[in-house]
């Protein structure tokens, strides 16, 4: 029955069956999440853990994402234990824009919004489950039964280019490339992002070490002291670590990370004369030495210059927000992503060595918004079908 209260006794613990329990005096100050590992045996600690921070818990009827509230006498404390989810990605029919697609690979340009393999929170409506659909059994077993064929991931919210492999000497030959990070000439990977402001100089490279953001696991943060950031003109000088991975006084892991930039144009704001003021933000293409998760947005944001929409490293930004005219705002909301997309691809076919490079041309949400920061109407040229540098 709702709203029925449920007094386990110590001796006999239960699995939770969607009804509160109610503290007793015995239990106040005890941490939320120790207080139902003591009352529900069959999960653990770390299982209730990732269901209090998914708002899966509530207090007198109030969703709590605190697993460290300390409950009172009389509280009312209820969590809800979703059914299991599918142990294996099944296929969907997600549309999917391919550029290029053999025996071995296919090159996907990816739209935003769509998560690239399955994950807590993202089981279903994934890349993974389009190619499922799209490939059947022809892809790689070597990323696991989560991730076929991923070789490299794009963010939820960023768009463009990807590979992906479709058979087990396609995946080893394409991760060989990845693991030499382009060194080689191999390997290309080039973005076009919008940042706030103008970058200190028109060219540069920004060498930082990453890891684990140790106040939020789901962040990654640049490391100090152990960054080296050189911003020059000409992106020459960088400082590269003796060892790739290192691990970090904390027990994280910090993992190299070089970033090449050059700014291809700067948005000023305008006076009321008409003449150009302070700049406003800046187009960049962004080529990538290493590949770290969330590495474009995390070095860009620490030089102080985020991506435009990226709530997640720019939200300190919200000043530079408020100098947009109102239809710069508009655009800027309607893209509802991280201004940021993946542009070239480049790699040599796994199988037959051929060099291969695809373009993907700037989506339209990102497009409409570099046109109102010119102060301009987008025009979309007429776009013709992309090819690959060789066919096979």
């Amino acid at each position: 029955m709702a709203g029925e209260v449920t007094k386990v006794p110590e001796e006999a613990p239960r699995a939770d069956d969607g009804r509160p329990f109610e503290v007793p005096a015995a239990d106040v100050g005890t941490r939320l999440d120790r207080y139902l590992t003591g009352l529900l045996p069959n999960l653990s600690r770390s299982r209730i853990q990732g269901l209090i921070a998914q708002g899966q818990a509530s207090v007198n009827d109030r969703v709590l994402d605190d697993a460290g509230y300390r409950v009172k006498l009389g509280d009312l404390i209820a969590l809800v234990v979703p059914p299991p989810a599918a142990a294996l990605p099944v296929a969907e029919t997600i549309p999917l824009s391919v550029v290029y697609e053999d025996a071995a690979v296919i090159v996907i340009d990816k739209q935003p919004g769509l998560v690239v393999h399955p994950a807590a929170g993202h089981e279903t409506g994934t890349l993974v489950n389009a190619l499922i659909a799209h490939c059947g059994d022809s892809l790689s077993g070597i990323g696991g039964v989560k991730r076929p064929g991923i070789v490299h991931r794009l963010d939820k919210d960023t768009s463009g280019l990807l590979v992906i492999a479709k058979s087990d000497a396609a995946h080893h030959g394409l991760t060989e490339q990845f693991a030499a990070h382009g060194r080689d000439g191999r390997l290309k990977r080039q973005y076009l992002a919008l940042v706030w402001g103008a970058l200190p100089a028109a060219t540069g490279t920004i060498d930082a070490p990453m890891a684990r953001s140790n106040l939020n696991r789901t962040k990654m943060a640049v490391i100090d002291p152990a960054s080296r950031v050189r911003v020059v003109l000409g992106g020459g000088l960088s400082y590269t670590d003796d060892d790739e991975d290192q691990p970090g006084r904390s027990g994280r892991t910090i993992r190299e990370a070089v970033t090449h930039y050059s700014v291809a144009e700067v948005f000023s704001t305008v006076r009321r004369e008409g003449t150009a003021g302070a700049p406003l933000a800046s187009l960049v293409r962004v080529e990538l030495e290493t590949g770290r998760t969330h590495q474009i947005r995390v070095h860009m944001a620490h030089l102080g210059h985020p991506v435009l929409g990226d709530a997640t490293y720019g939200a300190g930004f919200k000043a530079s927000e408020r100098r947009l005219t109102g239809p710069q705002a508009s655009a800027l909301r309607r893209l509802g992503r991280q201004a940021l997309h993946a542009a070239v691809l480049g790699f040599d076919h796994p199988i037959t060595g051929a060099p291969m490079r695809f373009e993907s041309p700037i989506p339209d949400d990102m497009d409409a918004l570099i046109a109102e920061l010119r102060g301009q109407p987008p025009v979309k040229p007429v776009r013709k079908a992309r090819k690959p540098s060789k066919k096979l």
